[in-house]
C-alpha cells in the first residue's frame, strides 16, 4: 500500500517532529509505544482485556483502533479489537478534549459524549493497565498535533 512509503522510517522519526492525532502515523507510535512497554507487558500476564475505540468525524473521517491484552502480550493498533470486550464511541471534538485534557474523561462518559458498550466490570478490573497505557499517551501527546 503505497500510502505506507511516506513513514517507512517511523521508527527513527526525531521525537522534536509532530504527528497528527488519530492519524495512521500516530497509531504506529502508539502501537511501537505500546509494544516497547515492560509495565503493559507485565500487566497483560494478569489481566485480559479488548478495548475498541471509535472516533467518528474527524479529519480522516471515522477511526477506530484498538488496544488487546493478554496472555503476557499487548498490542495497539488500528481497527477493532478480537476480541471486543469493551468498545466505547466519542465524536472528534470529544476525543481532541479528552486527549489533551480540556475534558475529564470521566465526565464525558457521564454526560454520554462517550459512550461505553460492554463489560463494564471487566473495564474497571483492567484499571492498572490503563493506568500504564496513560503514560504512553502523555509521552506521544508531546508530540502530537490536533488539527
Amino acid at each position: 500500500m503505497s500510502s505506507a512509503t511516506p513513514d517507512a522510517n517511523a521508527d527513527t522519526r526525531d521525537q522534536s517532529e509532530s504527528i497528527r492525532y488519530l492519524s495512521l502515523a500516530w497509531i504506529r507510535e502508539l502501537t511501537r509505544e505500546v509494544a516497547d512497554s515492560e509495565t503493559i507487558g507485565e500487566l497483560a500476564d494478569e489481566h485480559r482485556i479488548g478495548v475498541t475505540q471509535v472516533v467518528t468525524g474527524g479529519p480522516e473521517g471515522d477511526v477506530t483502533y484498538h488496544l488487546q491484552v493478554g496472555d503476557g502480550d499487548a498490542s495497539f493498533g488500528a481497527g477493532a479489537a478480537d476480541p471486543e470486550d469493551v468498545r466505547m464511541e466519542q465524536d472528534w471534538s470529544t476525543a481532541v478534549a479528552v486527549a489533551t485534557g480540556a475534558q475529564n474523561a470521566q465526565e464525558a462518559f457521564i454526560t454520554g459524549k462517550i459512550l461505553l458498550f460492554g463489560d463494564r466490570q471487566k473495564l474497571m478490573d483492567a484499571q492498572p493497565v490503563f493506568g500504564a497505557l496513560d503514560s504512553i499517551f502523555t509521552s506521544v501527546r508531546e508530540h502530537t498535533r490536533y488539527e
